[in-house]
């Protein structure tokens, strides 16, 4: 067995996430007041959208981390150099078979409730992820091949797998995977979509759909990870997320001194603060997977291999995007980006704007006459793209870049129609596969990103949401992507993810468009606002300076 207190993930070497919290701009230095952290006080923070569900080991949405995060601690830690470190885990070891994971707990932690936190705690916790009536739409995926866990003495856990995953830690290390109290946990997901409660430095006072959420600070929270710049309680005592969705009432809100920070600076306005002297812009590029689009490659027009390269081929994605953004986000051009372990650049010329190559490939595949109307037809059918659009999630201008895409489709002959759907109805239709176009984007820190977005156990169905949207069926990618997930050499593994993201571009069996970057304003009185793996804010060692 590896006995492991600071562990460096089997992808080290590929785990090499930029962390650009101390940077101001494009590479300027961060201009910060003198002293020492002030301790008390509160920070408001601005939000452009909500989790629909607070429970993270249900809801797949990067907010439902952001708002989670404060509240639950995981059992390890994952820094900027791929390095795993303990946290409420003091130690682990990995059977020499790479299937047995033993921990050993921190002892003194305790929920917010009162709960104790033990090794029975952490099982309750990894069961619930797994469990079918949680209804996990991402951390389940992120466990590949879990058998079971064992409660071995109060302060020992082991998880066991059905076959090496060598993926684990880094995956324990994000918010999905947060431990929650099992008292809380008891009371099912109705209440558990409306507050959780962990070990972390704070506390929710409560949420209002709508409006955002209020924290206190945890004064018993002793149990940092060594990645943090502090130990003991937080330094704020109050932390607050607004919901403000319109861009132009958050920038002002910010502008205006109302609230301290914001998620989410328009890309138009990004030179406006940053030429603000009492204001900067913290940048993050996002790790897993970039805003892409998923055509349905298991039925409908886009079954078709020629017509789905036609359409991406056929619309200028990065220009559009570049013009979009004004240079905030980066056009993608694999389904990962490049701050993603085993990002392949190869694949940024792999593929390329091509009008006229996606015209013959619609001629070869029979779309070759035009309606009175200029869209593509063949046997008399329009060549019709059916897209349900979640407006009501739709963040980043994506409504105003999908008006742009259908504009730009309808020259090279498709017709785009947006199909206007509800959270509710958004996931029955994602599981039936009822579809021909679908997008999202959601941030993992870890080449496996590419096992959620292509395997084809990944595929939804009835009674598992899997992130394999494409519904891209292969199993020569499948077995590169077990084989990544048994192997411990990081060349290997990089080689494995080259393969599967250039037979994706290949097979257009994904359209990526955007890069993702996190734009954080901030007064400059906000101090230390550090980043998650996957590039969302946390505040355990912020603080507002007095000045």
């Amino acid at each position: 067995m590896i006995s492991v207190r600071r562990f460096r993930a089997p992808l080290a070497a590929l785990l090499l996430l930029p962390l650009l919290a101390a940077c101001g701009g494009a590479g300027a230095p961060r201009e910060e007041p003198a002293g020492s952290p002030a301790k008390g006080g509160s920070l408001v923070f601005g939000v452009n959208t909500e989790p629909l569900n607070l429970d993270p080991h249900a809801s797949p949405q990067d907010v439902t981390g952001l708002f989670t995060r404060p509240v639950l601690d995981s059992l390890v830690a994952l820094d900027d150099k791929g390095d795993i470190h303990p946290w409420l885990a003091s130690s682990w070891k990995i059977s020499d078979d790479g299937r047995t994971y033993t921990f050993t707990l921190r002892t003194g932690v305790k929920f917010s409730d009162g709960t104790p936190f033990d090794a029975a705690a952490v099982k309750t916790n990894l069961d619930h992820i797994v469990d079918p009536a949680t209804k996990s739409q991402l951390a389940a995926a992120a466990f590949g091949p879990y058998e079971k866990s064992t409660v071995v003495d109060p302060q020992t856990v082991e998880v066991t797998f059905k076959e090496p995953y060598s993926p684990f830690l880094a995956a324990l290390a994000t918010a999905y995977f947060g431990i929650q109290s099992p008292k809380q946990l008891a009371l099912g997901p109705e209440a558990l979509a409306k507050k959780v409660v962990g070990t972390g430095p704070f506390v929710i006072d409560a949420f209002v759909p709508h409006q955002g959420i209020t924290y206190h600070r945890n004064p018993d929270y002793d149990w940092a990870p060594p990645t943090a710049k502090h130990t003991g309680p937080a330094y704020l005592e109050r932390l607050e997320f607004k919901v403000i969705v319109e861009d132009a009432v958050r920038l002002g809100a910010l502008t205006s001194g109302q609230i301290d920070a914001i998620a989410s600076v328009p890309p138009v306005n990004v030179k406006q603060v940053e030429a603000d002297p009492k204001l900067t812009v913290i940048r993050k590029q996002a790790p897993g997977g970039n805003y892409n689009y998923f055509p349905n490659n298991e039925k409908g027009v886009f079954a078709d291999q020629k017509v789905r390269q036609a359409f991406r081929d056929g619309i200028d994605f990065a220009t559009v995007v570049e013009k979009l953004y004004f240079g905030a986000f980066d056009p993608a051009f694999s389904a990962i980006s490049p701050a993603t372990a085993g990002y392949d650049k190869a694949t940024e010329t792999q593929w390329r704007y091509d009008p006229e190559g996606a015209a013959r490939l619609l001629d070869e595949a029979g779309w070759s006459a035009r309606d009175a109307e200029g869209y593509r037809t063949k046997n008399g059918q329009r060549l019709t793209v059916r897209w349900p659009f979640l407006k009501a999630l739709a963040r980043e201008q994506r409504g105003t870049l999908a008006e742009q895409v259908q504009a730009e489709a309808k020259k090279a002959g498709f017709d785009v129609r947006f199909v206007d759907v509800t959270p509710n109805d958004f996931t029955p239709k994602a599981l039936a596969g009822d579809y021909d176009l679908i997008d999202f984007s959601w941030q993992r820190a870890d080449g496996d990103a590419l096992r959620n977005l292509f395997a084809i156990s990944n595929i939804p169905r009835p009674d598992f949401f899997g992130q394999n949207l494409a519904r891209w069926n292969d199993p020569e990618v499948d077995g590169w992507l077990t084989g990544a997930l048994r192997t411990t050499d990081p060349a290997e593994r990089a080689a494995l993810y080259a393969k599967v993201q250039q037979k994706a571009n290949a097979a257009a069996s994904i359209i990526p468009v955007y890069v993702f970057t996190y734009l954080l304003g901030a007064s400059k009185n906000v101090q230390d606002v550090a980043f998650e793996p996957q590039a969302f804010p946390v505040f355990y060692d912020a603080w507002v300076s007095k000045a």
